[in-house]
């Protein structure tokens, strides 16, 4: 079946078509906005590039290509899209032709690492918690780290203000006040809540690495397409296929 002929759900073919997410597409199909052949759609149609889809009065076509981009988030830029109170937000440094979206964010004192794509299956899937994907990250904190330190991090960490403990992760020693911690979840400024449950403070926060995409060479604020093989093994880690 060739793109054309592909059936796809109405909000996964505008979110592939770069004018919104699906949640979005969704309000913008119920707010009667949207036209399948000139006619409005049914609850859960699908379309393919064979029809003529519009969005108040615009035509729509679908994606041309799916794309990965890693950047590297720069202290200060917060993730979103839109926020009028927002200092710096992800699209004032991503000037990319289609439109992609970040998959996990990254706090506004955090920097390092952000996949952006087009694909919002990927997306789910890479922030769907019980997929237990890796996120790896540099710390520093504001005293000594010791042993005992590293272990309670390691075993995992009551926070009370959210009523969760969060799961074992992986920690290793590299300095005398920093550290490198693998994560497995996704828990708001989960770094920083833990490590005042343990009594520390964190200075600076660095995402490294998510699942099998590291930063690399990139320094704060580029970005660069990721390589078909990397694409391909995390679409792999995914459980997905490209498209589909």
């Amino acid at each position: 079946m060739n793109n054309e002929e592909q059936l796809l759900r109405l909000n996964k073919y505008l979110a592939h078509g770069g004018i919104c997410s699906r949640r979005d597409a969704d309000r913008l199909i119920e707010q009667g906005r949207v036209l399948v052949n000139g006619q409005l759609p049914v609850p859960g149609q699908s379309v393919s590039g064979r029809d003529e889809i519009t969005v108040d009065g615009k035509r729509v076509r679908g994606r041309e290509k799916t794309v990965v981009l890693a950047f590297y988030k720069p202290v200060g830029v917060t993730c979103t899209e839109r926020d009028a109170h927002a200092e710096k937000v992800i699209g004032d440094l991503v000037r990319y032709p289609l439109r992609v979206t970040y998959a996990g964010r990254l706090d506004k004192d955090s920097e390092g690492l952000l996949l952006l794509t087009n694909d919002g299956d990927l997306i789910q899937a890479m922030m769907r918690g019980a997929n237990r994907h890796e996120k790896e990250y540099e710390v520093k904190v504001d005293r000594e780290v010791t042993p005992d330190f590293l272990a309670k991090m390691a075993a995992g960490i009551y926070l009370k203000e959210l009523n969760i403990k969060t799961r074992k992760c992986r920690l290793e020693q590299t300095g005398k006040d920093t550290f490198r911690i693998v994560l497995t979840q996704g828990v708001n400024r989960q770094i920083r809540r833990m490590c005042v449950a343990c009594g520390q403070r964190v200075m600076k926060i660095k995402r490294i690495r998510v699942m099998n995409v590291t930063l690399g060479s990139l320094k704060p604020g580029e970005y660069a397409e990721l390589p078909a093989a990397e694409v391909e093994a995390l679409y792999r880690g995914c459980g997905i296929i490209p498209g589909k």
